[in-house]
């Protein structure tokens, strides 16, 4: 292999998403998992190794190993009061079904029987490549015009999905399209309800807001719910390459825009406020990268949808994002979680209702 091949390798096995030790208060029982998986995997021999992928706010997330087969187990977060957020069983359904038509990882083996765990959870193959954050690592060269085709392809990607028949793939029960926008808007109302822990001035108007400025109609497509770059798995060899989306828990049918709106949620522009920049989720900012309003121009291009509402499902999805990160906090500030990456999320809730709120006050993105 020549120095030039080594060197691309070890760039590339650089960037491979890893694990870590389990957190504390995250164990899962080996004791009852591994005889459930040699039970239901027996061709496979080795030794069970368990660690814990460190990123991610929501359902929990294994790296598990027999022998020298790869896996990842999902199961919901201890002490979580939404468990329909956290539906092992639909996120496993999804997957089985979309595995053959979009890029996921495949899934192998769903659990309810919660002796095993405490809780229902699946298994399902591993891809192996990259998962951009914050922060681009700093072995990661992304120069302007491959910044700008990976957030083409972002893009792209998401009209693809919303381009699938749900029914022909055995999705056409996976929600109640009708009136879809309208139980969204009032259901992360009443979760922030739910999950409060201190009083947000934001959160009145921003709702009364949401509640007057309510598209009537929509189509329906399968939506993701969580479409960021946190959530695909990127080709090391080249990164614009989507090789699999994640994380389905939340995945139903309604308005695909407001897929569109929750990606340009987490989209932040590089001359956004800097108020906007504490909350960036990814490397958009990178030069090269397409902005917000050239995504959902794009996007429209793709799918000849109108999005001269957009700014709607900005708002609401700034709104509900603010709610998931107040429904984690909430887990941290009732101590049902010791992960301390969680002790400040609820000041990442107000900034949130913050920039929502003041999005609603302006026509473009």
């Amino acid at each position: 292999m020549s120095a030039e091949a080594i060197n691309s390798f070890s760039v590339a096995n650089a960037l491979q998403d890893g694990s870590k030790p389990v957190r504390e208060g995250e164990e899962l029982d080996l004791t009852r998992l591994e005889p459930y998986l040699r039970s239901q995997l027996p061709d496979l021999g080795g030794a069970l190794v368990v660690t814990q992928f460190p990123s991610g706010h929501s359902n929990l997330t294994y790296s598990v190993s027999l022998g020298e087969k790869e896996m990842v187990l999902r199961r919901p977060p201890f002490g979580s009061k939404v468990k329909s957020a956290h539906d092992m069983g639909r996120e496993y359904h999804v997957l089985a079904k979309l595995h053959a038509a979009y890029p996921t990882p495949k899934p192998l083996i769903y659990c309810t029987d919660e002796s095993v765990l405490g809780a229902p959870f699946y298994v399902m193959e591993r891809v192996r490549g990259v998962i951009l954050r914050r922060n681009l690592p700093p072995e990661l060269k992304l120069p302007p015009q491959t910044a700008r085709k990976l957030s083409e392809s972002f893009i792209d990607n998401l009209a693809a999905l919303h381009s699938l028949d749900y029914t022909a793939l055995g999705l056409g029960e996976l929600g109640k399209p009708q009136g879809y926008l309208e139980r969204q808007v009032r259901g992360w109302m009443e979760r922030y309800q739910g999950s409060k822990t201190h009083e947000l001035p934001e959160v009145e108007p921003l709702s009364a807001w949401l509640r007057e400025h309510m598209p009537a109609h929509s189509d329906a497509t399968l939506v993701h719910n969580d479409y960021k770059f946190d959530n695909m798995v990127l080709d090391a060899s080249d990164i614009t390459r989507i090789k699999a989306v994640l994380d389905w828990e939340m995945c139903t049918l309604g308005d695909p825009l407001t897929d569109v709106g929750a990606a340009l949620a987490y989209w932040v522009d590089p001359d956004d406020s800097e108020e906007m920049q504490t909350v960036r989720w990814g490397p958009t900012n990178n030069p090269g990268m397409l902005r917000r309003a050239e995504l959902a121009q794009r996007y429209a291009e793709k799918t000849g949808r109108d999005l001269s509402g957009i700014i709607f499902y900005y708002v609401f999805a700034m709104f509900k994002l603010a709610v998931i990160i107040q429904q984690i906090y909430y887990r941290y500030f009732h101590g049902f979680t010791k992960d301390e990456r969680f002790a400040t999320l609820g000041e990442v809730a107000r900034t949130l209702m913050k920039v929502g709120l003041s999005a609603s006050q302006k026509t473009g993105l």
